[in-house]
C-alpha cells in the first residue's frame, strides 16, 4: 500500500490461459481441482466423488465440534476462522452499477483442519440466502461479521469439502475513524473493491485472513459496455442479450486482502514482458492520466528491473488498475494488477507496489503484526530504484530519515512490534521497516545482500512467513548474527544511535 501523503496516516485500512491452479503449500491439497463457476457453482451440484466425508458407507460423523470464530491475529482477533483451510474460490457475481446492488455466489473449496460441526465464514453488510455443504442444504446464522455454517453432517478432520453460499444486497464500504474507506466502493461508473485490511469481507463471504491463501476464480456479470478487471488471467468474455460476463482466473495462491474487482470504462494496454509474462493495464476513461504513456510505458523496464532485484515474478500475469474511487488516497497492491488512483498514479508507487508482488502477495505476512515485511521491503525498493537510476541512493534516503528529531512519528514504536491496529500502516512500519533492511544490506555487503533477498522470496514463494522467520533465516543465510540491529531497529525503542 502506499499513499500520496508519504504514509503518515495511511487508514488501517482478452488474453487466454489454461495454467492449473496451485495450492498454498506442500500437502494443501489439489488447489482448484474439481472447481466450479456458473450453474453448478449457483446449484451446488456435484463434481465428483467426495471422498472421506462420511467414513464407511452408510455411516454418518457426528464426532465434530463448531470452529473458532476467528483466526486468532494479535490484531484483528474476529478476522478469518478456525477448522478449515481454504484452497479454492469461485467467486459467480452480478453487479449494477445503477441501484448498486450486488447479487453473488461463492463455491468454497476447503479441508478441514478439525472435526468440524459447524464453521463460520466473514461477510459483512450483505444478506446470506443460502447454503450447501457438499450439495446439502445447511442451516446459516449470520450475526455481524460472523457467517455460521452448520452442515448436515459434520465433516472429518483432514477432509475435503465444499460450501456453496447464495448472497445479495447493496454492498457498503468500511470507514475508518480518520474517513479514509476501504471494501466496495461505488464509482460513477461501477466500482472498485480495495481489501486491506477487513475490506474483502464486504463483498464476499471467506475465511478473510492472510495466513489462509486459495485459489480464485471470479466471474463478474455487468451491463454490456461496463468492464470487469479482477486478478490473474481473463479465461473467458460472453455475451448474453444486455449483460457482459468476464471470468479471471488467479492460479497462484492468493490472500483475500489483495483480492480485486474494478468494474467501469477502462481503456484497456496489453503486452508480455520479456520473460513471457502476459501484462493487462485498465486505465480508467475519466482519469485523463498518463495520455502519453510515460507511465505504463516503464512497466515493462520495472518488472524487468525488479526481476534482477527480487528475483523472478512469482506470478502468471501482471498489470495495474487506474482508477477513479473517492476517499482513496491510497494504492494497494492488489494480487498481480496493482490498484493505484488516478492522482497519485507515477512511477514510484509502480515500483512500490509491484514490490509487494514478491513481498506480501508472494511471501504473505502470517499475522497482521509482520506487516514491515511488506511495507519495508515496498519502501526500500523505492530506494534502490531511486539509486538505480540516477537520483538519491539508498544511503542518502537512510540518513534524510535518520536526521528526523527524536520526537518524530517515525520512531513512535518498533517496525515489528506495532502497538494497535491503527499503526500496521503507519510510519514507522513502512520507512523505519526500510532502514532495517538497509541495515542488513550495510552489515552484509552488497553481493550477500543480494542474495538474501532472492533468496527469501525463494524460500517462501507462496507461502507466509512472520518477523520470526526472517530474522532466522537472515542469520542462517548468511552466517552473520544480526542480533544488533534486530534489537536497536526492528524490536528497540525510540530513536537508534
Amino acid at each position: 500500500m502506499k499513499t500520496s501523503r508519504r504514509l503518515t496516516a495511511v487508514a488501517v485500512a482478452g488474453l487466454l490461459a489454461a495454467l492449473p491452479a496451485c495450492s498454498e503449500s506442500a500437502g494443501r491439497g489439489g488447489g482448484e481441482a474439481g472447481a466450479r463457476t456458473g450453474t453448478q457453482a449457483r446449484t451446488g451440484a456435484p463434481t465428483g466423488a467426495d471422498t472421506g466425508r462420511t467414513g464407511a458407507p452408510g455411516a454418518v460423523f457426528r464426532g465434530g465440534r463448531p470452529a473458532a470464530a476467528g483466526a486468532g491475529d494479535p490484531y484483528f482477533p474476529r478476522l478469518g476462522n478456525g477448522g478449515y483451510d481454504v484452497t479454492h474460490y469461485a467467486l459467480d457475481l452480478a453487479y449494477d452499477p445503477d441501484s448498486g446492488r450486488l447479487d453473488g455466489t461463492a463455491e468454497i473449496t476447503a479441508k478441514a483442519t478439525e472435526h468440524l460441526s459447524a464453521f463460520d465464514l466473514d461477510l459483512l453488510g450483505l444478506k446470506v440466502l443460502s447454503a450447501t455443504v457438499d450439495g446439502n442444504k445447511a442451516q446459516v446464522r449470520h450475526e455481524g461479521q460472523e457467517v455460521t455454517v452448520q452442515p448436515r453432517d459434520h465433516i472429518k478432520k483432514g477432509t475435503a469439502f465444499r460450501s456453496v453460499v447464495r448472497y445479495a444486497g447493496t454492498p457498503e464500504s468500511i470507514t475508518h475513524d480518520n474517513g479514509w474507506r476501504e471494501g466496495w466502493l461505488r464509482t460513477d461508473k461501477g466500482a472498485v473493491a480495495f481489501g486491506e485490511p477487513t475490506g474483502s469481507m464486504s463483498w464476499f463471504p471467506g475465511n478473510h485472513h492472510p495466513s489462509d491463501k486459495a485459489s480464485y476464480d471470479i466471474t463478474v456479470t455487468v451491463p454490456k459496455g461496463v468492464q470487469a478487471i479482477s486478478n490473474g488471467q481473463l479465461r473467458a468474455r460472453r455475451t448474453s442479450g444486455d449483460r457482459e460476463s468476464f471470468h479471471w482466473h488467479q492460479a497462484e495462491p492468493m490472500a483475500s486482502y489483495v483480492a480485486t474487482v474494478a468494474i467501469g470504462s477502462y481503456d484497456i494496454k496489453t503486452s508480455r514482458t520479456r520473460s513471457g509474462v502476459p501484462v493487462v493495464s485498465a486505465v480508467d476513461t475519466t482519469a485523463g492520466v498518463d495520455e502519453d504513456g510515460a507511465v505504463l510505458g516503464r512497466f515493462p523496464e520495472i518488472m524487468e528491473w525488479a526481476e534482477r532485484r527480487f528475483g523472478p515474478y512469482p506470478f502468471s500475469a501482471a498489470g495495474v488498475i487506474v482508477d477513479q474511487a473517492a476517499d482513496v488516497p491510497y494504492a494497494l497492491e492488489t494480487q498481480t494488477r496493482p490498484t493505484i488512483p488516478a492522482d497519485i498514479f507515477h512511477t514510484t508507487n509502480v515500483v512500490h507496489e509491484l514490490a509487494h508482488q514478491w513481498f506480501g502477495n508472494s511471501v504473505t505476512p502470517r499475522s497482521w503484526r509482520d506487516m514491515w515485511l511488506n511495507e519495508g521491503f515496498a519502501t526500500y525498493a523505492e530506494w534502490l530504484w531511486t539509486e538505480d537510476h540516477g537520483g538519491s541512493t539508498a544511503q542518502e534516503h537512510f540518513d534524510r530519515n535518520h536526521a528526523k528529531a527524536a520526537d518524530d512519528d517515525e520512531w513512535d514504536f518498533p517496525p515489528a512490534e506495532p502497538p494497535t491496529a491503527s499503526d500496521i500502516s503507519r510510519q514507522p512500519v513502512y520507512v523505519r521497516g526500510a532502514m532495517v533492511v538497509h541495515k542488513i544490506r550495510q552489515a552484509l555487503g552488497d553481493d550477500a545482500f543480494h542474495s538474501l533477498v532472492r533468496g527469501w522470496t525463494q524460500r517462501h514463494r507462496h507461502r507466509h512467513a512472520s518477523t520470526a522467520d526472517f530474522t532466522s533465516y537472515a542469520e542462517a543465510a548468511t552466517g552473520r548474527d544480526l542480533d544488533p540491529i534486530w534489537d536497536s531497529w526492528l524490536y528497540g525503542d525510540g530513536k537508534p544511535a
